[in-house]
């Protein structure tokens, strides 16, 4: 059985009621749905914009980071997407789909795999302040 079914980072929109499609099977009786979403402010401190800057590499980091994960539950159908570029506020930029028998196995594969993607994929995001201000965070 493949556990994971889609692992993509792209500079196209996400498109969140996909990635939950593809996890989607009879056996399952729990689908959870993560989606990252640019917010318009950060810190106190409004957003203006925001860009992914990501390592040539973050492709396959994340395709290896989803299968870690599908180890670990492999009774679990997982599906995810990172963008990166410019992306405007209130788009998903990071979504995580899972499907499962049970809830628990689902909710726990969604949440493993949003962490392990934000604390190793490796691309940095740049913000952009209605001050004219800007930062660098190295997080997904």
């Amino acid at each position: 059985m493949v556990s994971v079914v889609h692992a993509e980072v792209t500079d196209q929109p996400l498109q969140p009621e996909s990635l939950l499609a593809l996890v989607r099977r009879d056996a399952h009786g729990a689908e959870v749905l993560f989606v990252g979403t640019i917010r318009d402010h950060d810190g106190g401190r409004a957003v203006e914009s925001l860009q992914y800057e990501i390592h040539p590499t973050a492709s396959q980091v994340l395709t290896g980071l989803a299968d870690e994960v599908a180890a670990a539950f492999p009774e679990v159908t997982l599906a995810v997407g990172h963008r990166f570029g410019e992306v405007p506020i209130g788009e998903a930029a990071f979504v995580v789909a899972a499907g499962s028998a049970h809830r628990g196995a689902a909710f726990a594969s969604a949440a493993q795999l949003v962490e392990t993607v934000k604390t190793r994929l490796p691309i940095w995001k740049r913000q952009t302040f209605a001050d004219g201000t800007h930062e660098w965070v190295d997080s997904a």
